[in-house]
């Protein structure tokens, strides 16, 4: 999933006031996975966040954003979940508002849930397996960004991408009211099928939710807390959901505060301010690298880091000019120089350069760089001179580029810097900043026109297809649409043969299959659909009076288990 999140300065050097931030330790503490009843002396109070931005629409299968996938998971349930857990515990599966996890039938092509019973929605209605079915073939009624990619391998839903307004998975989703079972059939088998029922897109709605993206307009969920008002202006607030009752502790366990106030508008320099005076708990945005001393060195105790798996990338328009020629992509990866990029984002402690698609520690990565001074497995410094003459054999010097990244502080200092870059290598290039409101959606969308930007990836579950099919598969690209997460538009046959082979091998070999998408990794980086840019750490700075801070593997900050009282 993305997060909705610059060269004024020569190659190989940063501003002298960005200040690497310095290694930290947080204190200590124990957590507590939810309120021990009403009477916890730490449930209630207001938990105050803030970003610059909202990130665009608050429909749960249609929004693809870290930040929204936060609040997701606080407000809605899917057939399975992803442990409330604390690092990597956070990836473990867990059963949800199915009664458990079902053995697989039919050769690993079918799979019976049944239903809790009990469970309600915050408008009060029960939910139904009826209402379960109908989610799945919201998805795609929807058109949701993960359908082509997460959710194709349904029986049906070759139909439904066809003709996604009469969308009925049929043959493939079978509800039985009586029994209480919902059974998917797959066309083949998935590995990582039970990876995407837990993801966001597959909550569980109302059978009644609008077929259409309802934008600001909250649809009821199950979770522990309701969407009580949204405007992506100026905030989205969220309240306890009347109806809720923990059915598992593991899946959704109750929240502490009562009120979430997410706040948006204020600049990522007035948000630090906020948290350091008190006025507000957590900021989503990345501190600005000129804080980063500051923050570490006053309030070392309020400042939490965690390892990730994601990475900030430049996607480059393979279908538009000058980046539909391989070499003048090539030729971009060799100009920058990720050193650069990793101390104008706050140094070595805060980020670590990379040319590949799959992060360290993940499934399938093999250390890969092809782009630099000394190719081997890591990147070493930039290639100007290979750069320059790439570009001079692409014939496409002097070509108008327009860069697009978002409106805060970090993305401006990085795009700044990638302007400059763009500019060195004979492309005039103007930098366009949007809000992260829109950006994101804007960078997908093949109307348009984007030819290149600068995004960010975040796993939605621990599989090299979450990386390299998800991004760069024909199945995610979509001409016209917000909900098209492959912005380089690359559809490579060999590569598609390669996705299957991939996955096919997953079912009884995951190992050999790992061998593959290393194999794929390597061809996808080759190909340049964009740079790599850097792999990065999160850096959350909280106010004094926020407890229980827990990191989610998955999610990242679980802020409904903070507490402010």
């Amino acid at each position: 999933m993305a997060v909705p999140r610059i060269r004024l300065f020569p190659v190989g050097r940063a501003p002298s006031r960005l200040l690497a931030l310095p290694v930290l330790l947080a204190a200590a503490q124990a957590w507590a996975l939810g309120p021990t009843g009403p009477n916890d002396p730490h449930r209630g109070g207001t938990l105050r966040l803030m970003s610059t931005a909202g990130a665009g629409t608050i429909d749960p299968q249609v929004n693809y954003t870290l930040q929204y996938a936060q609040v997701v998971q606080a407000v809605y349930d899917g057939l399975l979940a992803f442990r409330k857990a604390p690092g990597a515990e956070a990836f473990k599966l867990v059963p949800d508002l199915a009664e458990a996890i079902p053995k697989p039938e039919d050769g690993g092509k079918t799979y019976v849930f049944k239903l809790r019973q009990g469970v309600r929605f915050s408008d009060g209605r029960e939910v139904t397996v009826a209402d379960a079915a109908a989610s799945f073939r919201r998805i795609f009624k929807v058109l949701g960004p993960t359908a082509g990619s997460f959710y194709n391998g349904i029986v049906g839903a070759d139909l439904c991408l066809k003709k996604p307004a009469t969308c009925t998975l049929a043959g493939g989703v079978v509800a039985d009211a009586k029994a209480r079972t919902l059974t998917l059939h797959l066309v083949r088998p998935d590995p990582e099928f039970f990876f995407k029922l837990a993801v966001p897109h597959a909550v569980i709605l109302p059978a009644d939710a609008s077929p259409h993206d309802v934008g600001v307009t909250p649809i009821p969920g199950t979770g522990p807390y309701r969407i009580a008002g949204y405007d992506p202006k100026k905030q989205l607030k969220l309240v306890r959901n009347p109806y809720f009752k923990v059915w598992s502790q593991d899946a959704q366990p109750d929240g502490y505060p009562d009120v979430i106030d997410y706040d948006f508008g204020l600049s990522d320099e007035d948000q630090v301010t906020a948290i350091a005076n008190g006025q507000a708990d957590f900021m989503f945005n990345p501190l600005p690298a000129d804080r980063l001393g500051e923050v570490g060195g006053k309030y070392a105790r309020q400042v939490h880091i965690s390892p990730l798996t994601a990475m900030y990338y430049l996607p480059m328009n393979t279908r538009l000019a000058p980046f539909d020629n391989l070499k003048a992509r090539q030729a971009v990866n060799f100009a920058i120089d990720r050193s650069a990029l990793v101390k104008l984002y706050g140094g070595p402690n805060t980020a670590t350069p990379t040319c590949q698609v799959l992060p360290p520690r993940f499934p399938g990565h093999v250390p890969y760089c092809p782009y630099t001074l000394n190719p081997g497995a890591t990147w070493s410094a930039p290639d100007m001179a290979r750069a320059r003459q790439l570009v001079k054999e692409s014939g496409t010097a002097g070509t108008r580029v327009t860069l697009i990244a978002q409106d805060i502080a970090a993305d401006k200092q990085l795009g700044t810097y990638l302007q400059s870059v763009l500019n060195d290598l004979g492309w005039p290039t103007t930098l366009k900043l949007l809000s992260n409101a829109v950006q994101f959606t804007y960078i997908q969308n093949t109307n348009n026109k984007v030819q290149i930007s600068l995004s960010t990836w975040y796993q939605d579950y621990p599989a090299a297809a979450d990386f390299l099919e998800v991004l760069f598969s024909c199945a995610s690209f979509h001409p016209g649409s917000d909900a098209s997460i492959n912005i380089s538009g690359l559809c490579n046959p060999g590569l598609e043969a390669d996705f299957a082979r991939a996955r096919a091998t997953g079912v009884t070999d995951p190992a050999a299959a790992d061998a593959q998408w290393a194999a794929i990794d390597r061809k996808v980086v080759d190909l340049a659909p964009a740079a790599f840019l850097f792999n990065l750490k999160q850096i959350d700075f909280v106010s004094r009076r926020l407890g229980n801070y827990m990191f989610s593997g998955e999610f990242n900050f679980l802020f409904q288990l903070a507490w402010v009282k």
